[in-house]
């Protein structure tokens, strides 16, 4: 239970703040699926894969003052940003060897926006469609995000430089 724990706040350590929820949900499913170990369960949800145990997970760390979450409210909608406290930062150096690598993935997984995410996590969650069921899946489930054929290029190119990273790790 405990490994789980230190693996978010690794991934916190390496990438900084990190601002929404959703993008948080989709970097940590991401880092999964490109072979970091997180354990948590995913399942397909509006926005994409989505982990109740990082749910939770989150909200320990919150409660046990080794992540700072701060809300903002931006009208119609709450956006949450997430830091590693000096207290998270303390533990996770007393019981946690850093990654090797991750930074570079963590790093550029959060210079990405939240759509963009969505649209990776998406695609990496039906890997096992053919290119071309796969698209028209996505485009079937997400229609408001109404993804081009530009927007699924860009995404492949995006996940094979991830992987070139993490290879190179």
């Amino acid at each position: 239970m405990l490994r789980d724990h230190l693996n978010v706040l690794t991934l916190f350590a390496m990438s900084g703040e990190i601002v929404g929820r959703k993008k948080l949900q989709k970097m940590v499913y991401i880092a999964k699926q490109m072979g970091y170990p997180f354990n948590e369960r995913y399942h397909f949800h509006r926005y994409g894969p989505y982990s109740d145990e990082l749910t939770v997970r989150l909200e320990e760390l919150c409660n046990l003052g080794f992540l700072i979450e701060s809300e903002e409210d931006k009208g119609h909608y709450s956006q949450y940003r997430y830091t590693l406290s000096p207290q998270g930062q303390a533990f996770l150096e007393m019981y946690h060897p850093p990654v090797v690598g991750y930074k570079d993935l963590c790093q550029s997984l959060n210079s990405q926006s939240a759509r963009f995410l969505e649209l990776l996590s998406t695609i990496l969650y039906f890997s096992d469609l053919e290119e071309g069921a796969r698209r028209e899946k996505i485009r079937q489930l997400k229609k408001k995000q109404n993804y081009s054929d530009d927007d699924f290029d860009e995404a492949h190119t995006y996940l094979q430089k991830l992987a070139q990273v993490v290879a190179s790790a």
